[in-house]
């Protein structure tokens, strides 16, 4: 058959994500931490974008430049009733009759009407003011706390003034924790810097003897032991306690008896004294500022007993497009490489402010049935938490599954039973005995944690125990999966709970 040249034609369907919808769907899954640098980088550069301001810091005679109107956060709110009522619809009253141009949903900061009487201050982001209405003093909100390698360079440069042994001395402070451990090797110093192994390890006792007391301890066992040390606690026997402290850890008393060849008495003295040191001595020095984790969403109990579900507008970008500048320099612009950039500049901010307004009402909605589908935990707490997955929620609200994954990642909701991430109301389920429903697999945990807690020294529960008590509540479950999740709470086996209990009486 002879190969010959020709034209086709052919009719497909692919998908194209264009940079917008890639923006979105970026923008969906932003915490709002993450969302507020965003907008600010946005804002630096983009000349059409600016600030929403309040109608207070408005000149006079300036019009408000939105042309759209913003999702009120008093519209956001819906009511779910719980158990004991039926569940009602949602809400909305937004109004977008000019969707192309205006103020993103973040624009209105007003707070949601009325509902109930509970508190959100200890949970919102704070504002220029305290409480009482006064002023906050800057110089109170600064912090210049000393840094745990700050203060160890400091006794590094009074202990030695040798160039050569600073220079070992500040290259083992940069491999400590936060905990003030060692976490380098002697040798890997030595070679680096072309030492004898021998001046490192002798620099790294210098630094064992700084403050505070067991920083720059490789294990926990040196750490222990420097501290001891300067307590002139550290004989024989305890050193043979710490050279076993996983015997410790499991309560194995008899074990420890017979090694450090004492009584009974003295290595429970002993232990008491371990007890009382610090694990982790660089602990007490400044590190990094913890974020403080501030809700996307607030959920609080009206007076009717339904559930109200509402936007925290702190964490929205207020934002909006200036449609007066962009008229009035468009119109004056003929350079057509300028006329270009501004169009793209214009487009660009709608299509920002249209990906918030979105971003924030898939919030809600997600919100919405996560609190329609977890009613019993919100009412009752988490031993009523109902299994719950992607799927559910995203049926109900007629969305993917990728986009209510991307929603419930880095996103909290605020309840009276405290913060938690939308992830958390997600869990699996386990099969009941009987014909009844599912249960959580967050709730069973918390029933197997609830049993160990309520323990006894004459009555500590096995793992087959805990299976034989779940199974009389209908929770069919096996021997293997209530192991797996006491240890994925940290919790010991019966046998190592059992010497704890003794070793405490």
């Amino acid at each position: 058959m002879a190969l010959t040249p020709r034209l086709e034609m052919r009719q497909g369907q692919s998908l194209v994500m264009t940079p917008q919808l890639q923006q979105a769907i970026k923008l969906l899954q932003f915490s709002n931490l993450e969302l507020a640098a965003y907008v600010e980088a946005e804002l630096e550069k983009n000349p059409l974008l600016e600030r929403a301001r309040d109608e207070s810091e408005r000149a006079d005679g300036e019009a408000p430049v939105s042309v759209s109107e913003a999702l009120d956060t008093r519209a956001c709110d819906v009511a779910v009733q719980s158990e004991n009522h039926p569940v009602n619809d949602a809400e909305f009253n937004t109004n977008n009759d000019n969707a192309n141009n205006g103020e993103s949903p973040m624009g209105q900061g007003e707070s949601a009407e009325a509902g109930g009487t509970m508190d959100w201050s200890s949970v919102g982001s704070g504002g220029g003011t305290s409480f009482s209405g006064q002023a906050r003093d800057l110089e109170a909100t600064l912090s210049d706390q000393l840094s745990l390698r700050d203060h160890l360079l400091e006794q590094l440069n009074v202990a030695t003034s040798d160039p050569t042994l600073r220079l070992i001395g500040s290259d083992l402070i940069d491999q400590i924790d936060e905990g003030g451990y060692f976490r380098g090797a002697v040798g890997d110093v030595a070679m680096r810097l072309g030492a004898a192994p021998e001046a490192v390890e002798q620099v790294l006792k210098t630094c064992q003897a700084f403050e505070p007391t067991g920083v720059m301890a490789r294990d926990l066992g040196e750490c222990l032991a420097l501290q001891l040390a300067e307590k002139d606690r550290l004989d024989p026997a305890m050193v043979r306690l710490l050279a076993n402290l996983e015997l410790l850890a499991k309560h194995d008393l008899q074990s420890l008896v017979r090694i450090c060849e004492l009584d009974a008495d003295d290595v429970v003295d002993m232990i008491s004294e371990i007890r009382a040191l610090n694990p982790k001595p660089g602990l007490s020095f400044g590190g990094e500022a913890a974020q403080t984790v501030v809700p996307d969403v607030f959920v609080r109990q009206a007076s009717d007993g339904s559930w109200r579900v509402e936007l925290n507008s702190d964490t929205l970008p207020r934002v909006l497009v200036d449609s007066h500048y962009y008229a009035e320099v468009s119109g004056k612009t003929k350079d057509v490489q300028s006329r270009t950039f501004l169009t793209e500049c214009y487009s660009s901010a709608n299509w920002l402010i249209k990906s918030l307004d979105q971003r924030a009402k898939t919030i809600l909605k997600v919100a919405i049935e996560i609190v329609k589908q977890q009613d019993g935990f919100f009412a009752h707490g988490v031993q009523h938490l109902r299994p719950l997955n992607l799927k559910t929620v995203a049926d109900a609200i007629e969305m993917h599954e990728s986009t209510v994954s991307r929603v419930t990642s880095n996103k909290y909701m605020a309840t009276s039973r405290g913060i938690f991430e939308l992830k958390y109301f997600f869990t699996s389920s386990i099969q009941s005995t009987g014909d009844g429903e599912a249960h959580s697999a967050e709730a069973v945990r918390h029933r197997i944690k609830g049993l160990i807690d309520a323990e006894t020294l004459r009555d500590v529960l096995s793992d087959d125990r805990i299976v034989t008590l779940l199974k009389s509540d209908g929770i069919d479950i096996a021997r293997r999966t209530v192991a797996k999740y006491r240890e994925a709470m940290r919790i010991p086996s019966s046998v190592q709970r059992r010497r704890a209990k003794k070793a405490s009486a």
